[in-house]
């Protein structure tokens, strides 16, 4: 069998074999998953000053499988919040909105889809946008446990809302959940809820530098969560 696989606008062909199966009715059957594209809405957690980007905190999984994407590459686009839904206990909130797939709205490219979140480059477009002040990098060494805050775009801009890390995981084996959070904003928990799909990938910030981006929600208290260490994501721009 022949797979053709396409990647900005090269064309590919391989050969794989198969192995068909018989079902239950003697039949043989071959068991694929095909899925062409995925998308959805995240958090940027930084820009280098070479154009470099990462976002997410972690990786994009396929909905079904639960396996994450072997993504050939992607676009960026800006994506429009229109709405809120706020987290309650079991059941996690998130962020809606629409993603125009038009060129005006792209930011750069997707290079890789890792455990640890998305990378790639900026275009002209998200370095004139969202470009500012440079900030220092907190090491693991670094973060304690106290305040600190997360910034997150849910009314047309980024705002620094208040949280407080309470717990810090220092091991290598820690998933990528070296942080555990907790939201204290008032303003923050009656929009939201507290941590919701969509606010992955969302920086936090402690005594004034960048020591990781929020990854997960606690589906019984959307109050807490957990973030990953800013170190484990700007590995993977090493070259």
């Amino acid at each position: 069998m022949k797979s053709g696989t396409a990647d900005s606008g090269n064309t590919s062909t391989r050969e794989i074999v198969i192995q068909p199966v018989k079902d239950a009715n003697g039949e043989y059957k071959l068991g694929l998953w095909v899925r062409d594209d995925t998308q959805g809405i995240g958090t940027l957690t930084f820009i280098t000053a070479e154009g470099a980007y990462g976002a997410l905190g972690h990786g994009i999984s396929d909905v079904d499988t639960g396996e994450l994407f072997a993504s050939r590459g992607g676009t960026l686009y800006i994506a429009n919040i229109w709405g809120i839904i706020k987290g309650i206990p079991g059941t996690p909130g998130g962020l809606c909105g629409m993603i125009y797939y038009e060129e005006k709205n792209e930011l750069g490219t997707i290079l890789k889809n890792t455990d640890t979140g998305i990378y790639g480059n900026a275009n002209e477009t998200m370095l004139a946008e969202y470009a500012g002040e440079a900030i220092e990098i907190g090491y693991k060494q670094e973060v304690a446990v106290g305040a600190a805050s997360v910034y997150v775009n849910i009314e047309g801009e980024a705002k620094a809302y208040d949280i407080r890390i309470i717990g810090v995981n220092y091991s290598e084996d820690n998933d990528h959940k070296g942080l555990i959070i907790e939201v204290t904003d008032e303003q923050l928990l009656e929009l939201t809820g507290g941590i919701i799909q969509g606010m992955s990938g969302s920086p936090i910030i402690q005594n004034g530098r960048l020591i990781g981006a929020v990854t997960h929600v606690f589906v019984q208290d959307a109050t807490k969560g957990y973030g990953i260490f800013i170190e484990d994501m700007l590995e993977e721009l090493a070259p």
